[in-house]
Formats: structure tokens, C-alpha cells, sequence
């Protein structure tokens, strides 16, 4: 080869090399946008899911609610640090990860996950981990005792939460087999919504229902939450893209519209039907909205997000008045039918709209080596039965064995008193 060869070659590489070395650099776009991300989800937390809760029960039990969203922010996080987020996201087999990553070990501040600080990536999936057992509260909210409540939530989130995050996102098997999940139909609002019905079956109906009204005690307060639960999601959804990038900008605008459809269409409902919308209505539908279209986000387009919306005001507003009225189960603040079903809903939906060939309801494509709709169709099944069995079977056992140990519920006089003056000593309000 010709010295001139040789020089035009050393200039090719030394071209090359910044792409090269850039696929294992930190891409600092990304990470403000994780970062930002971050935030936006542990304010749908606290206090977005906290005030929206507090607000749908009565004034008696406020603080109750309150207070075991902090609690539940508090232990979930010292034990992802611990050990969950090693086991859900550490090397290990299709069930679970390995004990690489317990307490953070070995990782530091300079540690990548892809182009993204490791710490900003644990700390992203720590206020996913945060959430789900939040949400649960709505279905035992007003009568589980602080005490068992927080050892639920801490082995529940071990022994359901932990496994079914690395199935689905941390290289186990529902994601080999190309399961679409963007960000946690299968893994937050299915798992939630599933073990708030459970646990609603388990620790029986607060006194006087149904055949007393369980109004909220303050809207004002719920409406706040679910607004602040709107834009959160913004992060919840638009983070889990990972990057600053087209996808997070293609989510956030997917689960704007579905948002949107699912408030205006529970509204409507309620209008046609009983004569008058109301504030309650709207934010269910939209908080619906949001947690249909949360696993398919990152796979549809806006057309396809519209029509899950509707989908989600139309099938969540019927399921929760059919577990309400027909099958009078007390799941307090309506997570199954909202949470879980949207989950199941939007899960199955991702396989039908992220076609190309829908036209103006198309999405961006079915997952790697799956051919077809029907392909994608039956992974999105085996993940929804899969996640559901499993988070119903094991929230069972937990609740059961639990119950040897320490009461589950407080007493009849505890709960005509209120959880705020009879747990925690203390009122929501000073009349």
C-alpha cells in the first residue's frame, strides 16, 4: 500500500473514532432529560397521587393517605438501593437478576447504562418503583393498619413488583419474547391494579358500604392531584424513551391525546346518562386515559392514541360500575378498573396499533423478529395473563401469610373513629 494510501486511511480512523468512543460516552442531553424525567415522576407521587387520593376519601382519613404515600416513598427506596434494583435489573436469568448491583456497589458516578449516568437510570426506575405500590392504597384505603400496610408494600414490592420489572424490562423473559410494554401497563398499573383487587377481596368492604355513599370528602384536593398526575406523566411516559429524542417527543404527545380522549369521553358518558358531567369524572377519565396508553406510547402514533383514549373512558367507566354496583367489591378508590384494566387494555392495544398499516392510526412497527399483528397479539396476551396470575396469586399469599402475624385491618371502633386520630394522633383538619 502506498504511503498515499496509508495517510487516507489514518485519516478514515481518526474521522471514526469520536462516533466510536461516543456509543460508551455520557450523552449529556439525555441525561438532563432523564434527570427531568426523574422529578416529573416522584411528583406524581408526592404529592400528585398523594392529594388525589387524599381528596376521594373522607376528611376523617386524609392524613392516613397521606401519610402512607410518604411512608411507601420512604421504604421502597431504601430497599431498591438495597437489593431491587439489582435483582430487577442485574445481570441474571429470564426470572430474576443477580446481586451485581445490591447497594449500588461498584458503580460510582462515572458508571453508564448506555449513554446515561447508571445513578440517573436507578434513580429514573426507583420512582417507578415508588408508584406502583402507591397506587395500591386505593384499594384498602380507609381501613388497612399502618403497620401491616408498609410491610405489605415492602414485600410485595420484593416479591411481585421486583420479578415482573425484570421480565419485562431488565432482559427477562417476556422480553426476550418481545413483549410491548413502553412504560408499565404490564409492569405498574396491571400489577397495582391486580393486587388493589385483591387486597379490597381480602380485607372485605369499609362499614356501610355500598349501602352508604363513599363520597369524597374534597374535590378541590383531587382535581389538584390529577392535574399534577397529567403533567407527571409527561416523564413517566416521554422518560422511558431514555433520550431526548423523537420517541420521548412521539410519547408525550401520544399520551397528551389519549388523556384528553379518555376525560372528554368518561364526560360524556356521564352527561348523556345521568343528565350532569362532573370534576370526578373527567379526572378518572384522564387518569384512565393516561395509564391505557402508558404501555403502548412509545409504540403508536397520535391517531391510534386517540381511539385507546376513547377506548380507555369507554371500557374503564363500565368496569368500574360494574365491580362497584354489580359485583360489590370495595375497591376504594376504583384502581382496578381503572389501573388494571386500562393496563390490560392498553397492552393489548399496543399490538394492534403499532401496525404500519392502519393508515392514519398507524404506529411505528411490530416487535423484532415478530411478522405480524397475530405474532405481536399473542405476546401481548401471554404478558398480560402472565402478569396478572402472578400479581393475584402472590398479593394473595403475602396478605394471608401477613395476617398470622399482625392484624391486617383496624377495628370497628378504630374505623368509625378515622385512621388520622386513631393511627397517627393527629387531624387533616382543625373545625
Amino acid at each position: 500500500m502506498s504511503d498515499k494510501h496509508y495517510s487516507f486511511a489514518l485519516v478514515l480512523i481518526l474521522l471514526l473514532l469520536p462516533a466510536l468512543a461516543g456509543a460508551d460516552e455520557l450523552n449529556r442531553g439525555d441525561t438532563a432529560w432523564i434527570l427531568s424525567s426523574t422529578a416529573l415522576v416522584l411528583f406524581m407521587t408526592l404529592p400528585g397521587l398523594a392529594m388525589f387520593y387524599g381528596g376521594l376519601v373522607s376528611a376523617k382519613n386524609v392524613l392516613s393517605v397521606l401519610m402512607q404515600c410518604f411512608a411507601i416513598a420512604g421504604v421502597v427506596s431504601v430497599l431498591w438501593l438495597l437489593l431491587g434494583y439489582s435483582l430487577a435489573f442485574d445481570t441474571g436469568n429470564a426470572w430474576i437478576g443477580g446481586f451485581g448491583k445490591v447497594l449500588f456497589g461498584g458503580i460510582g458516578k462515572e458508571g453508564l447504562s448506555g449513554d446515561l449516568p447508571e445513578a440517573a437510570f436507578m434513580l429514573f426506575q426507583m420512582t417507578f418503583a415508588i408508584i406502583t405500590p402507591a397506587l395500591i392504597i386505593g384499594g384498602y384505603a380507609e381501613r388497612m393498619r399502618f403497620g401491616a400496610m408498609l410491610a405489605f408494600s415492602a414485600i410485595w414490592l420484593m416479591l411481585v413488583y421486583v420479578p415482573v420489572t425484570h421480565w419485562v424490562w431488565g432482559g427477562g423473559w417476556l422480553q426476550q419474547m418481545g413483549l410491548y410494554d413502553f412504560a408499565g401497563g404490564t409492569v405498574v398499573h396491571i400489577t397495582a391494579g391486580v393486587a388493589a383487587l385483591v387486597a379490597a377481596l381480602v380485607l372485605g368492604p369499609r362499614k356501610g358500604f355500598p349501602n352508604h355513599a363513599m363520597t369524597p370528602h374534597n374535590m378541590t384536593m383531587t382535581i389538584a392531584g390529577a392535574g399534577m398526575l397529567w403533567v407527571g406523566w409527561f416523564g413517566f411516559n416521554g422518560g422511558s424513551a431514555l433520550a431526548a429524542n423523537g420517541d420521548a417527543a412521539m410519547a408525550m404527545l401520544v399520551t397528551h391525546t389519549s388523556a384528553a380522549a379518555g376525560a372528554l369521553t368518561w364526560m360524556l358518558i356521564e352527561w348523556i346518562k345521568f343528565g350532569k358531567p362532573s370534576a370526578l369524572g373527567v379526572a378518572t377519565g384522564m387518569v384512565a386515559g393516561l395509564g391505557t396508553i402508558t404501555p403502548a406510547s412509545g409504540f403508536v402514533g397520535p391517531g391510534g392514541a386517540l381511539v385507546i383514549g376513547i377506548l380507555a373512558g369507554l371500557v374503564c367507566f363500565n368496569a368500574t360500575a360494574y365491580l362497584k354496583q354489580k359485583l360489590k367489591i370495595d375497591d376504594s378508590l376504583d384502581v382496578f378498573p381503572v389501573h388494571g384494566v386500562g393496563g390490560m387494555l392498553g397492552t393489548l392495544l399496543a399490538g394492534v396499533f403499532a401496525s404500519t398499516g392502519l393508515g392514519l392510526f398507524s404506529g411505528f412497527g411490530f416487535a423484532e423478529g415478530i411478522s405480524g399483528m397475530a405474532g405481536q397479539m399473542q405476546v401481548q396476551v401471554i404478558g398480560v395473563v402472565a402478569t396478572a396470575v402472578f400479581t393475584a396469586v402472590m398479593t394473595w399469599l403475602i396478605l394471608k401469610l401477613l395476617g398470622l402475624f399482625t392484624p391486617l385491618r383496624v377495628d370497628d371502633e378504630q374505623e368509625i373513629q378515622g385512621l388520622d386520630v386513631a393511627l397517627h394522633e393527629e387531624r387533616g383538619y382543625d373545625l
